[in-house]
């Protein structure tokens, strides 16, 4: 149930940049932003962002223009971020893991016109792959280079932050932001693939807004509040999910430059954050941590997660009595399904909650197409607050939409009958051993069930019989002696037979092959058996 605009008036915007305005003039001196020791109120905020637009307007930005951030988590991301829309752009969210070769195909594939960026970030020297780029004859369409604070090292044909802004304080433009359109794409996204090209993800005014809002109100978010944010802005779940959420119910983002446990836990405490973003490994991190205490966290009260019920159940016992557990992509706006703060949390542990409003859902057999009845595992498939589609990319759309539109996730789950979902794993992740389905999710949250596993992950191996195996790869607690006898044990007393793992494999954590932005890559998993 959501709680209906409990503690504010929904905002009437349905372009970002009106729904600056509106939380400017509504909240004037309510803070919007935390970056160290620099502050801003929401009337703070869109006075900057204004200048910051008019400069890039006078350097040719106009309505439609694509603009890319690459930097971590900082003011100047939010500022440039909420400029380019204004100034009728749209924002390209670059990731800071990317390649040489990952940037310039994200660039280009864009057909960004600018680039605001830092000159170095996480050991990334953003500054000589540009420069490198440029001198390969790359990047043509990319016309000006903006540098955050820029080093003393020189990069031909670039501009400073402070220029622009100088520009912006010169200029006079009074229509900003006032031929958008709700419907008109405001961000493009590229979600990451491990096998294949990234996809660039468009998505639209009123979307950000409508179903950002709608997130919140199940979060039970409430003026001042005050989110911390060490998850990083140029993904779905930081600048899509968190930013609106935040922004439309007139709290603070505190941010985090680049996620760290010790200071995670020092920004918390003292600027007694109510809201949590944060990913399981986070927060096993956070408390894992030295220094760390659960009294640390006790201004700490909702957030939104994903995780096992153990992993939801920590975030309780830490004091986060209003955790949500949620799911969607990037391409349903982050989240199409987000528990209720005041669900039991029987219920939040183990479902990701009802469809948000302005959202439908249903679950098919993925090779009929035929509905799922109530309990059954199928494909989900989503509809309403949905991306408008891939940039440059028709293939990829006809491909990805059903014959009703609705978005074809290639996740697995069910509906139970009350319309709660239950997220069971990826559909390309199926194991087909003996002609039956495993669904891994659901004997990885067993294994990681055991107090001596941190991690584990389940594939399929090739087998002459059976076609395929359960396979599990597991990362043991430290200091853990946990044995393959101890969870044979565990997964003969709670699973069918055909869903047990013929195979075991203990690696430490450092061990894992990983993508550009973190995540696990599941296809190279097989290749630690063989090695082994």
């Amino acid at each position: 149930m959501d709680n209906n605009g409990l503690y504010l008036n929904r905002p009437k915007a349905r372009t970002i940049p009106a729904l600056l305005a509106e939380m400017a003039a509504r909240y004037p001196r309510q803070e919007f932003v935390v970056d160290g020791m620099r502050r801003m109120s929401y009337a703070e905020f869109q006075a900057e962002v204004e200048v910051f637009s008019n400069g890039l307007i006078a350097l040719g930005v106009g309505r439609g223009d694509k603009v890319a951030i690459l930097m971590g988590n900082q003011l100047e991301w939010l500022i440039a971020d909420f400029a380019i829309i204004n100034a009728g752009g749209v924002m390209v969210a670059i990731n800071t893991y990317a390649t040489a070769r990952e940037l310039k195909y994200m660039l280009e594939h864009s057909d960004s016109r600018a680039l605001i960026m830092v000159d170095d970030f996480a050991g990334n020297n953003y500054r000589e792959i540009l420069a490198n780029l440029k001198d390969g004859g790359n990047l043509s369409g990319l016309h000006n280079i903006i540098r955050v604070n820029p080093g003393s090292k020189n990069l031909p044909g670039s501009v400073d932050w402070a220029q622009i802004r100088d520009l912006g304080l010169k200029a006079d433009h009074t229509q900003l932001g006032a031929h958008i359109a709700p419907d008109d794409v405001a961000y493009i996204l590229y979600t990451s693939g491990s096998t294949s090209v990234p996809k660039a993800v468009q998505l639209q005014h009123y979307g950000l807004i409508e179903n950002m809002w709608h997130i919140g109100e199940r979060l039970h978010l409430r003026p001042g509040d005050r989110l911390w944010l060490s998850v990083s802005l140029f993904w779905g779940l930081g600048c899509e999910n968190a930013l609106f959420a935040m922004m439309t119910h007139a709290a603070a983002i505190i941010l985090q430059g680049q996620f760290e446990p010790a200071t995670a836990l020092s920004l918390i405490e003292r600027e007694q954050c109510s809201v949590i973003y944060a990913t399981p490994n986070m927060v096993l991190s956070i408390t894992s941590d030295p220094s760390f205490t659960a009294v640390r966290l006790k201004s700490l009260r909702t957030g939104a997660t994903i995780g096992t019920p153990a992993q939801i159940k920590l975030l309780y016992d830490l004091g986060v009595a209003e955790i949500c557990n949620i799911y969607g992509q990037t391409e349903t706006y982050g989240n199409c399904t987000v528990t209720d703060a005041q669900d039991p949390l029987s219920l939040r542990s183990v479902s990701v909650g009802k469809p948000l409003p302005g959202v439908e859902i249903k679950v098919v057999d993925p090779e009929t197409g035929m509905l799922c009845a109530p309990t059954e595992t199928g494909e989900i498939r989503v509809r309403g607050y949905v991306t408008c589609g891939y940039l440059n990319d028709g293939g990829k759309n006809q491909a990805t939409f059903d014959s009703e539109n609705f978005f074809m996730t290639g996740d697995l789950g069910y509906l139970d009958s009350d319309g709660n979902l239950y997220f069971s794993g990826r559909l390309k992740e199926m194991i087909k051993t003996g002609g039956i389905n495993v669904a891994p999710v659901e004997v990885e949250n067993l294994l990681m069930s055991h107090p001596g596993v941190e991690q584990a992950f389940v594939i399929p191996l090739n087998d002459i019989q059976r076609d395929e195996i359960v396979a599990a790869l597991v990362v043991p607690v430290a200091q853990s002696a946990v044995s393959e006898q101890e969870l044979r044990l565990l997964c003969h007393d709670a699973l069918a037979s055909y869903k047990r793992p013929h195979r075991y494999l203990f690696i430490d954590s450092e061990q894992l092959p990983l993508t550009t932005t973190g995540k696990v890559k599941k296809l190279a998993l097989p290749g630690l058996f063989e090695a082994n």
